[in-house]
Order: C-alpha cells, then sequence, then structure tokens
C-alpha cells in the first residue's frame, strides 16, 4: 500500500523547493499549476490538472517518490472552469459533491500504489474559523464530511520565519501538522524532502528510492 504525504504552506513558504536536493532520477513531478520549480534544475514536471492523468502517472510512473505540486489547484481548476455554467440547486450540490469526491479518490488511489511509493501532495493552506490554518479546499464536502487531513498519517507544515525556511512535523496548537510518533527527532526539521523521504522509509522499514534508467 502506497503512502500519501501532505506538505502545507502559505505561497513562498518553501514547499516546492524542498525538492532541491532530491536525485532527479529517484522523483517525478506532476504540476498541477504547471508552474516551474523554484531552483534551477534539469528536472522536467508533467504538467496537467486532469484527475485521469494525474491517476495514469500515479500507477505508471518508474519512480518511487512523486510530487503532486500546488494539488490544491485539482480543486481550483475545476471550480474556476464551471464559473459559466448555470446549475440548478440540485445541480450545485452534485456538483460539489462530485468535486470533493474527486480528489477524496485521488488520495485514496494511493493506497493502491506498491508499499515503496511515497506521493507527496504540495498544498496551500488557509484560516479556518478559528483562526488556525487548515489545508485549502472548495466548498464544504471535504472539511464537514471527510476532514481531509485525517487521511493522510504525515502532515508537514512549512515556515519561513527570519529567513529560515523549514517543516513542523508536530501540531504547536493552531497547525495542522502531525506525524507518527518517533519518525522524527525534531519538532522542526529543515525543509528537504531528502531527509523528508529518508525518515518515512526508515520508520516503515522501506527500501531506498529506485533510480530511473538515465535517457543518453
Amino acid at each position: 500500500m502506497g503512502e500519501a504525504i501532505m506538505v502545507l504552506g502559505k505561497s513562498g513558504s518553501g514547499k516546492s523547493t524542498s525538492l532541491r536536493n532530491l536525485d532527479p532520477l529517484t522523483f517525478s513531478v506532476i504540476s498541477v499549476s504547471g508552474k516551474k520549480l523554484p531552483f534551477k534544475t534539469t528536472k522536467r514536471t508533467i504538467n496537467t490538472d486532469d484527475y485521469v492523468k494525474v491517476s495514469r502517472v500515479l500507477h505508471e510512473a518508474p519512480t518511487d517518490i512523486i510530487v503532486i505540486d500546488d494539488s490544491q489547484y485539482l480543486m481550483a481548476n475545476e471550480y474556476m472552469r464551471s464559473a459559466t455554467q448555470k446549475f440548478t440547486k440540485d445541480g450545485t450540490f452534485e456538483f460539489y459533491k462530485q468535486l470533493g469526491y474527486n480528489f477524496w479518490n485521488l488520495v485514496n488511489e494511493v493506497k493502491a500504489l506498491p508499499d515503496t511509493k511515497l506521493v507527496y501532495f504540495l498544498h496551500h493552506v488557509e484560516a479556518d474559523e478559528f483562526g488556525g490554518l487548515k489545508e485549502k479546499t472548495i466548498g464544504k464536502m471535504l472539511d464537514d464530511k471527510v476532514c481531509l487531513v485525517g487521511m493522510f498519517n504525515t502532515v508537514l507544515l512549512a515556515s519561513h520565519i527570519d529567513d529560515k525556511y523549514s517543516f513542523l512535523t508536530q501540531n504547536e496548537g493552531s497547525s495542522p501538522a502531525k506525524s507518527p510518533m518517533g519518525m522524527f527527532a525534531e519538532r522542526s526539521i529543515d525543509n528537504d524532502l531528502v531527509i523528508v523521504d529518508k525518515a518515512i522509509r526508515e520508520f516503515y522499514d522501506l527500501p531506498s528510492p529506485t533510480k530511473m534508467e538515465e535517457k543518453p
């Protein structure tokens, strides 16, 4: 069973930059928003916000690390494309139900992957009704019926304070960060996906990520 990991943070908080030290041959990137990676690299990304194509990459990617960058735009783009449509009251409900289902189903698809596959959802945050932080969603289906972060064992929160970029690994009162007990030695770690991936694989006794064949 594959493992889904959520990396939350505001825009510019270091989520995508955390990929900078990964060996390009060990990971695949799906860019939902179509943005390039924020550091100099020869790594090519797959640009799509189509759930069918994202699912295909999950199952066919030759790497054990798969990153879905700006995953919240899967919902946002689907919502924005509906802006010119006119819905009945029942049609509006059905639309939001389908919107929530599509993302819920994608997270569940990770469970059908081999044990060695780790899928990182890099996702924006928003303020909740109590002034804390939560994962950004569209509509209330995922918030009221599911609790999206509850589907992930590990949720990291990207932080940028005094020019220091880091990941919080545990809740500090108003954040959704969490991780299994003993997975990370510190509450705050460097925003480096190499460190994160190594810690998760060691915790679950998984082998190091395999490398795909380098093209000539």
